[in-house]
């Protein structure tokens, strides 16, 4: 009995210890999002890319042709995945069916292939709305040079029409598009680290991806830029996330950590039960 309540006991601990680990990760995952509006209209090339945040829907209204693009945080060890969903004109107003595409590119404007989803879509003529969604590999810490695999960063999402009658561009369209990160946790964690893929904002200079020299750009930056230089307060495609770049400190190891432990305990004093052998009563004992 004394064994089994010692079993009890660090089982107990146990359970403890994981519950207040795993309270603050699911707060932050609650509070994922800080309550910023979502964004109303999208970039036309990578430059003027529209920063949206996981988990929101932003929403823009173009024209059909239009190239329509967004960007987004994803830190190791997430699946980013998108969606867009697409109102269409009238079908009295088109002539024909459309196919429309949505891309994601990283942070060197490298096209990530997606692992699944319908990134390319036919409507017909008839059709009132069209959805195409994306989701891309786990997000790496790091990678070969000759490897193409999704590193942490920004990452891009562009979206347009590829096919469709001549007759019908420029028709009014509305787009709402949303990017959301999945953790895929410690069992496919990796290690290594690389710096984020999250290019260098400045007007009139083309986004960096290193710590390159801009000197010879300098007089193409706004005023103050050397200021910000000095100061690392320089603009990115996207902020950084809350929990950084690792995808936060809380993985599913804890929990397996947790559960060995236990287990560990359990054999322990089972086996110290079992080659113990029997109790002595403490009594010298009774010559006949």
């Amino acid at each position: 009995m004394r064994a089994l309540r010692t079993v009890g006991a660090a089982l107990t601990l146990c359970a403890a210890a994981w519950l207040t680990a795993a309270a603050p990760a699911a707060a932050d995952s609650a509070d994922g999002k800080d309550g910023k509006d979502a964004p109303t209209e999208a970039g036309t090339d990578f430059r003027t890319a529209t920063e949206i945040e996981p988990g929101q829907k932003a929403t823009a209204a173009a024209s059909t042709g239009d190239y329509l693009y967004w960007v987004f945080p994803a830190a190791a060890g997430q699946v980013p995945k998108v969606e867009a969903t697409l109102k269409l004109p009238d079908a009295s107003s088109r002539h024909g069916s459309a196919t429309w595409q949505l891309d994601v590119y990283d942070g060197l404007r490298r096209h990530q292939a997606c692992a699944s989803g319908t990134p390319t879509r036919k409507a017909a003529q008839q059709d009132e709305s069209v959805t195409v969604s994306c989701t891309l590999r786990q997000v790496r810490s790091w990678s070969e040079r000759w490897a193409n695999d999704p590193l942490q960063g920004a990452y891009y999402v562009r979206l347009t029409v590829v096919d469709l009658p001549d007759q019908d561009l420029g028709l009014p369209i509305d787009a709402e598009v949303e990017a959301s990160v999945g953790d895929t946790g410690g069992a496919h964690a990796d290690g290594g680290d690389v710096t984020p893929l999250n290019p260098v904002l400045r007007a009139g200079t083309a986004p960096q991806t290193g710590s390159e020299s801009t000197d010879d750009t300098s007089s193409a930056s706004p005023s103050g830029a050397e200021d910000d230089d000095k100061d690392g307060d320089v603009p990115h495609a996207v902020a950084e996330p809350e929990d950084g770049w690792g995808s936060g400190w809380w993985s599913d190891r804890w929990v397996w950590t947790v559960i060995g432990t236990a287990l560990a305990a359990l054999a322990g004093v089972g086996g110290y039960t079992l080659t113990r052998g029997p109790r002595s009563s403490g009594r010298p004992p009774i010559d006949a």
